[in-house]
């Protein structure tokens, strides 16, 4: 609930606080975007370093004062690199779309090719769309999943990039489901001469935890997100090697971003040191094995899952066979207090508003606290509001 001093000073959002703090009780999220953040990180955005304008990096602000964040800043790169495993870390960036346009930023000029899963297969809009700046400054070039298993065929994606020869390659995704070979993508891209870019958004908080491949040894830049599975504040960081830095440092500052929210880097250090523990491995541990029992549950219950199951948090579940659009099963589930994200299939005829299928992840639900047998339930659930829906 809000607290004294926000009542006082705004009942009207005080008012809304207490609404979203209602609406997530009386709800089950599956939003496989969203996590839950820890105390310690809702403590360390509400800090006083959130009054703190420090543009520029450590030891080289542009404004005074900036003595104690610069310390904050270092200890949340250590850490982050610690974490990671990478050799250079920044931890800047205010969002995972902002981090990836410093990618953009440090390899690529307009125009350059840019290879990655199109957005129809399980892409994301930072990966090509046109109404991103990705497809309106750049050139994208789309491979596909393969349409028999619905998983990426490498010897056909090599064949792709050996064609157009792009200027980075992009392995991640929103809505894929498996573990990528980041070691046949590393030698994809070796092939193609081009920069190795894995957006790590969705997977970086598994790979820390040893659940899944880390594509760090493999990529030139990774971009994470750290409101996802690592149940930190919204932000984004860049991974990337040594040899990069010093492009990775000058696209985020000064070509994107002006000074940094330090008390998202302050809740950023906290989520770093909080993820290298044996509680946030069994965490992510059962985030992956909920997600498995829910989507193993609702194909028993006869919906078709892509690819046949998941590897990680997240699943996409077609409704092609129920006669509904993705669309109106999250609404439908929406109205049940299930919320889900709609979905496109992979070569999906259904226009892209409103899709065949819709997207399910288990980050939230395993903060709640729920398992593999309440998994069960929640399918039963969702198996009926959707018959419901169908007829």
């Amino acid at each position: 609930m809000s607290g004294a001093p926000l009542r006082d000073a705004d009942p009207a959002v005080a008012g809304l606080v207490d609404a979203e703090v209602a609406r997530r009780a009386t709800t089950v999220s599956l939003i496989a975007s969203e996590s839950v953040s820890t105390p310690g990180v809702r403590a360390a955005l509400g800090s006083e370093f959130g009054d703190k304008y420090a543009e520029g990096h450590p030891g080289h602000r542009y404004h005074g004062g900036c003595e104690v964040v610069d310390e904050l800043e270092e200890l949340a790169v250590a850490r982050a690199r610690e974490l990671f495993g990478a050799e250079y870390a920044d931890v800047q960036p205010v969002s995972g779309s902002v981090a990836n346009l410093a990618v953009y930023a440090a390899f690529a000029q307009p125009d350059d090719a840019v290879l990655a899963l199109s957005l129809r297969h399980g892409g994301h809009q930072t990966h090509g769309s046109r109404a991103n700046f990705s497809g309106r400054w750049f050139t994208p070039v789309s491979y596909e999943l393969d349409m028999s298993d619905e998983r990426i065929d490498y010897d056909k994606l090599r064949d792709t990039a050996m064609f157009y020869k792009p200027r980075i390659l992009v392995a991640g995704a929103s809505g894929y489901s498996r573990h990528i070979d980041f070691a046949a993508m590393r030698s994809i891209a070796d092939e193609a001469g081009c920069i190795l870019w894995v957006d790590a958004a969705h997977i970086a908080g598994l790979a820390i935890a040893g659940i899944g491949p880390s594509p760090v040894e493999y990529a030139d830049v990774v971009t994470v997100s750290t409101q996802k599975i690592m149940r930190g504040p919204r932000g984004g960081v860049i991974l990337g090697r040594a040899e990069h830095a010093d492009a990775l440092r000058r696209a985020v500052y000064p070509f994107v971003q002006g000074g940094p929210n330090m008390a998202a880097i302050a809740a950023k250090a906290v989520a770093f040191a909080e993820s290298a523990t044996s509680e946030y491995r069994d965490y992510a541990r059962r985030v992956v094995e909920n997600a498995a029992a829910l989507a193993s549950a609702l194909v028993d219950g006869g919906l078709r899952v892509v690819s046949g199951g998941t590897d990680n948090h997240l699943a996409v579940i077609d409704v092609t066979e129920l006669g509904l659009t993705g669309r109106a099963a999250a609404d439908a589930l929406g109205a049940a207090g299930i919320v889900v994200d709609k979905a496109v299939l992979p070569f999906d005829p259904a226009p892209v508003a409103l899709g065949s299928a819709f997207r399910v992840g288990t980050p939230t639900v395993t903060s709640a606290g729920q398992t593999v047998s309440d998994m069960a339930v929640l399918a039963a659930r969702i198996l009926d509001v959707l018959a419901g829906a169908a007829r």
